[in-house]
C-alpha cells in the first residue's frame, strides 16, 4: 500500500512521461448500497465516462437516514455486510473507489471512516476522520494519516469534510507523497463557500490536486470541485446532482514543486542544508529542514537542489 513511487516515471502514457489519473467525482444524494439504485447510479455515470479509474462519492453517502438516526444505530464493522457490498460493487465495475465514508463500529467506539477499494474488490486503505465536526458529530477521532497507491499511476491521500479546516492533515498527506487528496464531504450548512476557498488553499500551499466531493441538494449544498496544484479550479458543480470527470496529470505535481507555483513559489524547496530547526510549541515538536521534501521523491533520491 505504501510502495515508493518515482515521480518521474510510472503510469506513463507515452506523451512526455505523463502519469494520468481519471477521477469521477459523483455529487449525489445519499443512497443505501443494499438496493440496486446505488450501483446503478455509479454504473450509469461510468457509461458516460468509461475511462474513469477512480470513483469518489460524498461523506456518509451510504447512510441516507444519517440526519434522523444517531451514528451508534448506523455503525457497522469493517468486515460487515456493508463493506462487503461496497467491495463487490468496485469489483463488478472494475474501478478504484473511495465510496465516501461510513460509520464504523470498533468495539464501543464509532468512527467516520473512508475506504479505498481496488478494482479487485480489496480494501487497500481505511482512514478514520481525525477531526469530527464538533459539537455536532459524535464520533471518535482517528489517530493517523492515510495514503494509498494506485500502482503505476500515483499516490492518493484521504481527508474527510471538516478535516480540511485543519491544514496539518493535508500537509502531512503531501509530505507522505500524496499527489492528490480526495475529500468526501457532506456539508449542508452555509460555510460551503469557505470550504471552496480552503480546497483551493490546500492545493496551493501543498502543490497537489484536491478533489472535494460534496452531497447534492437537498441533502447537501453541493458545489463539489476539482483543483489543480496551482489552485486553479478544473471543474465545479452547482447544487444539484452532477458528475465531474477530470483526467489529472500527476506528473504536474512534481513540475510545480520543482519549478514553482506560477513559476516562482517553491514551497517544498524552502529549507537549505544547515538551516536551524524551527520549534513548534503548539505541537511539542520541531520542523526539520532535512526531512521537509515529500516522502515519495525523497525516497527515490530526487530531492531538487536549492541554490545558496
Amino acid at each position: 500500500m505504501f510502495a515508493s513511487i518515482d515521480p518521474s516515471v510510472g503510469g506513463v502514457d507515452g506523451v512526455g512521461g505523463r502519469r494520468l489519473l481519471s477521477v469521477l467525482a459523483l455529487q449525489l444524494e445519499p443512497t443505501d448500497p443494499a438496493g440496486s439504485q446505488y450501483e446503478d447510479a455509479i454504473r450509469r455515470h461510468l457509461s458516460m465516462s468509461p475511462h474513469a479509474q477512480l470513483v469518489v462519492l460524498p461523506e456518509l453517502h451510504v447512510h441516507p437516514d444519517m440526519k434522523m438516526r444517531p451514528p451508534t444505530d448506523l455503525a457497522t464493522e469493517l468486515d460487515g455486510p456493508l463493506v462487503t457490498r461496497l467491495r463487490d460493487v468496485a469489483r463488478r465495475l472494475r474501478v478504484w473507489m473511495v465510496p465516501g465514508s461510513f460509520y464504523e463500529r470498533d468495539g464501543n467506539r464509532v468512527h467516520n471512516t473512508a475506504l479505498a477499494i481496488s478494482p479487485a474488490g480489496d480494501v487497500v486503505a481505511a482512514y478514520r476522520k481525525c477531526f469530527p465536526w464538533r459539537p455536532f458529530e459524535e464520533t471518535t477521532p482517528g489517530t493517523s494519516f492515510v495514503v494509498f497507491d494506485i500502482p503505476g499511476t500515483g499516490r492518493v491521500g484521504i481527508s474527510i469534510c471538516y478535516d480540511t479546516w485543519f491544514p496539518e492533515l493535508a500537509r502531512h498527506l503531501a509530505w507522505m507523497g500524496a499527489e492528490v487528496i480526495v475529500q468526501p464531504t457532506a456539508t449542508y450548512t452555509a460555510d460551503r463557500e469557505q470550504e471552496l476557498v480552503l480546497a483551493r488553499a490546500t492545493a496551493i500551499v501543498n502543490q497537489l490536486f484536491v478533489v472535494s466531493v460534496n452531497a447534492a441538494a437537498p441533502s447537501g449544498t453541493g458545489h463539489s470541485l476539482i483543483v489543480d496544484p496551482e489552485g486553479h479550479v478544473r471543474a465545479e458543480a452547482g447544487e444539484l446532482p452532477l458528475a465531474l470527470c477530470e483526467t489529472l496529470d500527476l506528473s504536474r505535481v512534481w513540475d510545480v514543486r520543482r519549478n514553482g507555483t506560477a513559476g516562482v513559489t517553491r514551497v517544498w524547496q524552502q529549507f537549505r542544508p544547515g538551516d536551524p530547526d524551527l520549534e513548534l510549541p503548539l505541537y511539542g515538536g520541531r520542523l526539520h529542514g532535512d526531512v521537509w521534501w515529500p516522502t515519495a521523491a525523497h525516497s527515490e533520491g530526487t530531492r531538487p537542489l536549492t541554490s545558496a
